[in-house]
């Protein structure tokens, strides 16, 4: 059995990011359910603007993190080089007195 196809169906209201960040203020304020109902919404759409909002940004800061340790370890690896060339020059100054 098929689904008949809907002749007025109505297209997806496509909203602007700013509206978004907009109708999440005004949720964190007044409460989801009211600002849904204000906005003619639904709390469902707050909701996962909501949470798509917060995957952003911990991604954002776990990339931040990753790029500090990154960073770190560029540093360590650096002193460590500069470690080795230190001793391997000490290496070859002994060798040379013990001859």
């Amino acid at each position: 059995m098929t689904k008949p196809v809907l002749a007025n169906k109505k297209p997806r209201k496509q909203h602007t990011p700013e509206f978004r960040q907009e109708a999440l203020k005004l949720a964190e304020r007044i409460g989801v359910a009211a600002a849904a109902r204000e906005l003619s919404l639904y709390e469902s759409q707050l909701y996962a603007w909501r949470s798509k909002l917060k995957n952003a940004h911990s991604s954002s800061e776990r990339e931040q993190e990753m790029a500090v340790e990154i960073a770190r370890f560029k540093r360590q690896l650096a002193e460590q080089a500069e470690e080795l060339a230190i001793i391997q020059k000490a290496a070859t100054y002994f060798a040379k007195r013990l001859k």
